[in-house]
């Protein structure tokens, strides 16, 4: 049976309209984008917030927060994953995607050492992704954060690897698309998956070795027909549709 969802996003002009097929209730869910402040380092997050609408009050929802790829501080990054993001909030799943870069922030550096380098960008990162959790737990208490999900795709895949190394208490899982820089956590909380680009290979160190994939229960997958850039809304519809098979599988894992 053939579903319809709309979606209203407030601050634009017209409403979205997405057909799921293997959904069994007519659900509807809105995006709201806000723009948060952290007042200890006085800095403007902006996020975009997936919320299902439904009949019934739903309790215990599984929050997955997002991050994106590096956009060079040009905005609206965060919104440049719906072929995702949309396929996710009518599961039940209360998204949070985080814009990263403002216009205002310094360029990451090209050259240079970017395990050095590009530190600081990532710390900054995991500081939002932080602040977005703690805010939720003020502003949003019911949702169930013991199951939180960060998914992120390149430089905001290094800020999340960053983030569960840092916090690892606060995340259930971690899944990336094609992290290059930060290793990904040795660990079986957070548990941690990956899908891997067919064209930019990760530093080394940063992917588990297969005994290590096999000690900790890490799942990696190679996307033999998918290159680093095709991730986003880039994606074809067979990629975007083998993207969301893998992120859906592991979300259920």
């Amino acid at each position: 049976m053939q579903v319809l969802f709309t979606i209203p996003v407030i601050s634009c002009s017209s409403n979205k309209k997405i057909i799921i097929n293997d959904a069994d209730k007519e659900y509807s869910f809105k995006v709201d984008t806000l723009n948060w402040f952290d007042s200890l380092r006085n800095r403007v997050i902006p996020v975009a917030l997936y919320k299902q609408k439904t009949e019934k009050n739903i309790t215990n929802r599984e929050v997955i927060i997002f991050s994106h790829g590096y956009g060079e501080n040009k905005g609206g990054n965060y919104l440049a994953y719906s072929y995702l993001t949309e396929k996710l909030a009518p599961k039940g799943y209360f998204v949070v995607i985080i814009q990263h870069e403002l216009t205002t922030d310094s360029l990451i550096p090209l050259t240079g050492l970017p395990q050095v380098v590009r530190r600081p960008f990532w710390e900054r990162g995991a500081e939002n992704i932080l602040f977005v959790i703690n805010e939720l737990k003020r502003s949003r208490p019911k949702l169930n954060f013991k199951r939180l999900t960060l998914i992120a795709h390149s430089n905001g895949a290094d800020m999340s690897a960053l983030f569960a190394q840092q916090y690892p208490n606060l995340v259930n899982k971690i899944i990336t698309l094609d992290n290059r820089r930060v290793a990904l956590p040795r660990t079986k909380h957070p548990e941690v998956f990956s899908l891997r680009s067919s064209d930019q290979p990760a530093d080394v160190g940063v992917i588990p070795s297969s005994e290590e994939q096999q000690l900790f229960g890490i799942k990696i997958i190679r996307l033999p027909h998918t290159i680093h850039n095709d991730m986003d809304d880039r994606a074809s519809k067979a990629q975007r549709k083998e993207i969301n098979d893998y992120i859906l599988s592991f979300l259920k894992d």
